[in-house]
């Protein structure tokens, strides 16, 4: 079992107050402070600091927090694992982005699913920079990431995408084999937030012809990409999306290339190099290319 003293340095940080992790964890707060206390002498640092907004790590103590979530991380693993071999059943983790919640990946994890009963799936959504995080900590098995993929991991390069306009197939822009810049700025045209990784690579894009945002009449930001694709299928609006987000609406959506703007980037899989189960990143893989096919 993991040690309790880590434990209660996880939860009085991620609730800021030792009386609170008290409640929590069913101690008194003495014992909490003890539990600091006791870590703090035996690792030679300070763990937490009180300020005027609350109860902050130190620096040596995000260090301790950042390998505790790691262990807590492992300790579940191993559980999970040991009761996955009592019943003789897998169970996988898996972190996705905010773009792959619409693209073809759920569609076949869920396919994976129903054809094999002894498997358990549990997926968990978030952005790249915090996909990477848990799969160093050990949160996640393995991660479908937009771009490049990290060295420190292992990968399987599942897709090139590219972004494009999307458009209601009644839009008379539908038609064109291709859209001009000098068109899509006339248009009123939903993008996705400000920090997601689609909205970063269509603004350097229109940089790299001299352009900004100012230059298009964006008239809403909306995180969710099924949102956006529900409003453009009632309305004459136009958005940059991913391709493979738009997969599992084809028939209702037009989809464009962009003139003049290279907008590209790798889908992958990134999974710890000690990952052991390729068969299913196989599976997975090959289901994934057919049905792009299609």
């Amino acid at each position: 079992m993991i040690d309790a003293k880590l434990l209660t340095v996880l939860k009085v940080n991620d609730l800021g107050s030792y009386t609170e992790a008290a409640k929590e964890l069913n101690l008194t707060q003495p014992a909490v402070s003890l539990h600091l206390k006791s870590l703090e002498k035996e690792l030679g640092i300070k763990i937490f600091n009180r300020t005027a907004t609350g109860i902050k790590p130190t620096k040596d103590g995000e260090i301790l927090i950042k390998y505790a979530k790691r262990i807590a991380s492992m300790y579940k693993e191993l559980d999970l694992k040991l009761k996955d071999r009592e019943t003789n059943k897998r169970s996988y983790l898996i972190g996705i982005t905010h773009t792959s919640e619409s693209n073809l990946i759920i569609e076949v994890l869920s396919t994976y699913a129903y054809h094999h009963p002894e498997v358990k799936i549990k997926i968990k959504t978030d952005s790249i920079k915090k996909l990477y995080e848990k799969l160093s900590s050990y949160e996640i098995d393995l991660a479908f990431i937009d771009g490049k993929a990290s060295k420190k991991y292992s990968s399987i390069l599942l897709d090139t995408d590219t972004l494009v306009a999307v458009l209601n197939k009644n839009h008379p822009l539908a038609k064109n084999g291709i859209i001009q810049i000098e068109e899509l700025k006339r248009e009123k045209m939903i993008l996705r937030s400000s920090s997601s990784e689609t909205r970063t690579l269509f603004q350097s894009a229109i940089n790299n012809e001299g352009l900004s945002l100012d230059d298009f009449n964006v008239i809403m930001e909306i995180d969710n990409i099924a949102t956006i694709k529900d409003l453009i299928s009632e309305n004459p609006f136009v958005s940059v999306l991913p391709k493979s987000a738009c997969y599992l609406h084809a028939k209702d959506l037009a989809i464009v290339p962009i003139e003049n703007l290279h907008m590209s980037r790798e889908i992958n899989i990134v999974f710890p190099k000690d990952f052991s189960d390729r068969a299913f990143l196989e599976e997975i893989t090959s289901s994934y290319q057919k049905k792009i096919e299609r």
